[in-house]
């Protein structure tokens, strides 16, 4: 039998991206050569970001909180991925089609995060800080000398090698995925970074290190360093606050604030049982009072009766003591 000849005719007009590339199914969800997170920071401070989070405008199943979660941003290039220490895409459900992410595929998803937070770690700050290395005050590595957009293949970063066909993570930040708020924070010397996105580009924006707080007008909500405790660690935390400028607690925190709060409700409830039972016992021992002046006075047992509300049986007794 003669093979066909006929050609494959592809779909007019092509079909999507999320509907031909491979989705979060298809792709890795973890880097084998990088088996654990790089610290314990790494795991505490995502979760009390993603545990103090509350947005005003959007119902806890339209918005999406990732940690060191596989994002594929580039359907030209399908195996490209970033690893965010913490991000917030909104307009997004809390769910990929009612199952837990393994990953985010910008192509799959259609909405890039709104913000980025990386923790600063040794020899990482070219990748997290682009052009703006130079200025960082980490203490521990060595900044890279490289060209964000032509970063080196020395180290593997977010479990891949860089190459020239790669672009770093500021790039794919800033260029690729437009992210409106980029978070740099350095646990080693408690510096917090802030960029905004303006006309294409980052633009750091001022930080009094003093009260180091950052306002998000977008989502009526502001990211500020909080010194606290969190999972038995005393120390400055990354945290959310609210337009009050007040502390937003976790779902823990604030289940033992409503729990305190209700038993405040409780024995003010209960004062003011006892406090009505003592008006009511005083009155009480008032009318009696005035039932006995009544008959010292030579009213009758039916005119006391008629007079203060007791039964004609309780004057009697009255009468009797």
């Amino acid at each position: 039998m003669q093979p066909s000849t006929s050609a494959i005719v592809p779909p007019d007009p092509p079909l999507p991206p999320w509907q031909t590339l491979p989705t979060m199914y298809d792709l890795p969800s973890e880097a084998l050569e990088e088996p654990g997170l790089p610290d314990e920071f790494h795991d505490l401070q995502p979760q009390l970001l993603s545990r103090t989070l509350r947005l005003s405008q959007y119902a806890t199943g339209q918005f999406f909180t990732g940690s060191d979660l596989n994002l594929y941003y580039d359907s030209a290039h399908p195996q490209w991925y970033k690893r965010p220490d913490w991000f917030l895409s909104v307009d997004v459900p809390r769910l990929y089609q009612g199952d837990l992410r393994r990953s985010y595929v910008i192509w799959q998803e259609r909405r890039a995060p709104f913000v980025v937070v990386e923790f600063l770690s040794p020899g990482t700050e070219k990748e997290d800080l682009g052009p703006y290395a130079e200025s960082a005050t980490a203490p521990l590595g060595t900044i890279l000398q490289t060209d964000p957009l032509l970063p080196t293949t020395a180290q593997p970063v977010n479990g891949q090698a860089l190459d020239e066909k790669t672009p770093a993570k500021w790039t794919v930040y800033e260029q690729i995925l437009r992210v409106p708020y980029y978070i740099v924070f350095s646990r080693y010397t408690d510096t917090l970074r802030f960029f905004q996105l303006v006309g294409g580009h980052y633009q750091e924006q001022s930080v009094d290190q003093e009260r180091p707080r950052l306002w998000l007008p977008e989502l009526n909500i502001g990211l500020g360093l909080w010194q606290g405790e969190f999972e038995g660690i005393s120390r400055l935390w990354l945290r959310w606050y609210d337009a009050q400028d007040a502390w937003i607690g976790t779902d823990t925190e604030q289940a033992l604030e409503q729990a305190e709060q209700a038993l405040e409700r409780a024995e003010q409830e209960r004062c003011a049982k006892e406090q009505a039972l003592q008006r009511a016992n005083q009155a009480e021992a008032q009318i009696q009072q005035v039932a006995r002046n009544l008959l010292q006075a030579g009213s009758s047992i039916a005119q006391v009766s008629q007079l203060t509300g007791l039964a004609e049986d309780q004057v009697k007794q009255l009468q009797a003591e």
